[in-house]
């Protein structure tokens, strides 16, 4: 049965025991559109709908929509994700949604989640042991799909971006000394994969671009190295993608060390015995760095491998990204400037290089204060 009172709208209970009620709002288009709210009791089911009424009454619009987060994430995956994000970050978007995310908001109403609801969501993912960083990436896919939601008006607001993200501890790099990478580099030396471990710490280099580069990348005297493109893995149970770089300022022409020119040419030698012996079955891709048939080379692979050439080298173990680090590391400790580097790593701004370099600066200020004691030693006016 229907009760009602001043300013509350309609209020009904319903067969299973919960409230429901109804008002008509200001929806985004400027319409009037009745919109329903629910709760366990009439109490709750009324105060909701007096902050619809006063919402109204404000000229503030309601959104009001169908969609709960499990079906319009479905959506936004099908028909937005494939034109705004690589397809390595689309698959990164579609695990953390299915792991994280819709477990705990799946069958709420796209205009119901408030900014309770997403920290509540941070709290949760946060007990499963998971890093910050996850629950960072979580708050960012949900900030992304309710931000579109808001673009076509199925939402008022992105309650997402009305919520801190939780907060990063910095972490200092840890790379690699001269003395590791040039002993791990000796030891790897009969590694399979040894050509891809000297581009990476002599050009810094990200492993998706070694992966995806190319002969025709190569200049004919092997003095300049072009990055292009990246390989990747597409998603679970998909195949290899070659795509464009990260961002623009990835897309650089590096020189190439003489050690660098030199793993180039034992690489070549190497894939022209491999498609020889391969014949038929080769698969000319044109890649630098493949199988022994042709084919793009498995990160996952590259990654076991590398564990095990550390293992053998008997020096500290760190991720292969880490060899980028210990080569910006190196370059930094041999005074090269920070603005080089950051053209070498592809870094779009020096922000980022200085940021993540940091604990550089202290080598490096060292010596410039060095530099100008030398400079102004016996140059001053004489005292006498």
């Amino acid at each position: 049965m229907s009760q009602r009172a001043n300013g509350e709208g309609s209020i009904y209970k319903r067969t299973d025991g919960r409230w429901t009620g109804a008002t008509y709002v200001l929806a985004p288009d400027g319409s009037q559109k009745r919109r329903q709210v629910y709760g366990r009791t009439k109490a709750e089911v009324a105060a909701k709908v007096r902050d619809l009424i006063t919402q109204t009454d404000s000229g503030v619009p309601t959104a009001v929509s169908g969609w709960t987060m499990q079906t319009y994430a479905a959506h936004w995956m099908q028909h937005v994700a494939p034109t705004a994000l690589r397809p390595t970050t689309r698959a990164n978007y579609g695990w953390i949604l299915g792991k994280h995310i819709l477990p705990i908001l799946g069958t709420k109403k796209l205009e119901q989640i408030t900014p309770a609801h997403v920290r509540e969501m941070h709290t949760a993912i946060a007990r499963t042991g998971v890093s910050a960083h996850t629950v960072r990436l979580a708050h960012a896919v949900l900030r992304s799909i309710l931000a579109e939601a808001a673009r076509e008006q199925h939402i008022a607001r992105n309650v997402a971006s009305l919520v801190r993200a939780p907060k990063l501890d910095d972490t200092e790099v840890e790379p690699w000394t001269a003395e590791d990478a040039s002993t791990f580099l000796e030891s790897s030396r009969e590694s399979q994969f040894a050509e891809i471990y000297t581009l990476a710490l002599t050009l810094g280099m990200r492993r998706g671009e070694l992966l995806g580069l190319r002969w025709i990348d190569i200049n004919a005297e092997r003095t300049e190295l072009r990055v292009r493109q990246t390989a990747h893995r597409a998603g679970v149970g998909q195949g290899m993608s070659i795509g464009p770089t990260k961002t623009k300022r990835s897309r650089r022409t590096l020189p190439l060390p003489e050690r660098a020119a030199d793993a180039l040419k034992r690489r070549h030698a190497i894939q022209d015995g491999d498609r020889r012996a391969a014949g038929p079955a080769w698969d000319d891709t044109g890649l630098v760095f493949t199988t022994k048939i042709g084919t793009p080379i498995e990160p996952s692979n590259l990654r076991r491998t590398f564990d095990k050439d550390i293992a053998a080298a008997g020096v500290r173990r760190i991720r292969f990204h880490d060899m980028r680090h210990t080569c910006a590391s190196l370059l930094l400790s041999q005074g090269v400037q920070m603005r080089v580097v950051m053209e070498i790593l592809g870094h779009s701004n020096m922000a980022i290089t200085s940021d993540i370099y940091s604990h550089v600066a202290p080598a490096t200020l060292k010596s410039a204060s060095a530099a100008m004691n030398s400079a102004l030693t016996d140059r001053g006016p004489s005292l006498d």
